[in-house]
């Protein structure tokens, strides 16, 4: 979903979203997961090391997104405050 999905709808006239990149939903949704930085909880690469919860959850996340149900402006912002970046 944050490969190939997000990205699409993000590039979609529509759609206004924060972010575009797959990385980006990468990041926010491995974040919300972890609850902070995710590779200060998760070892590298992630896809091979979540949990089956964890999975599950990053799942949820992303049909949310897609849904319109999870303000993926607020996810992300929480997301780069973690980084130390503000948030936008």
């Amino acid at each position: 979903m944050t490969r190939v999905v997000l990205p699409e709808l993000a590039c979609r006239p529509e759609t206004n979203w924060p972010v575009v990149n797959d990385h980006c939903f990468q990041r926010i949704v491995l974040d919300a997961i972890s609850g902070g930085v995710w590779y200060d909880h998760i070892a590298r690469p992630a896809y091979k090391h979540l949990t089956t919860a964890q999975a599950a959850e990053a799942v949820a996340i992303c049909k949310a997104i897609i849904a319109g149900d999870a303000d993926l402006h607020a996810l992300n912002r929480r997301s780069l405050k973690w980084r130390g970046k503000g948030g936008r």
